[in-house]
């Protein structure tokens, strides 16, 4: 890594990760973008229980 971003978010790191993934689940970038934040989303909606918002208190 480069000291631009440090060790925990390397943009460079970011887009080698997306391509070892899109070469092992045999997806083109584009594809394993969409499957990557789909994957994810579907993670975070089973993680929340009632949304991302907290209930507006008067």
């Amino acid at each position: 890594f480069c000291s631009m971003c440090g060790p925990h978010f390397c943009s460079m790191r970011i887009t080698q990760d997306v391509r070892k993934y899109a070469e092992e689940h045999g997806l083109g970038a584009d594809e394993a973008l969409t499957a990557g934040m789909a994957e994810k989303s579907a993670q975070f909606a089973a993680s929340t229980h009632d949304g991302v918002y907290l209930p507006v208190v008067d």
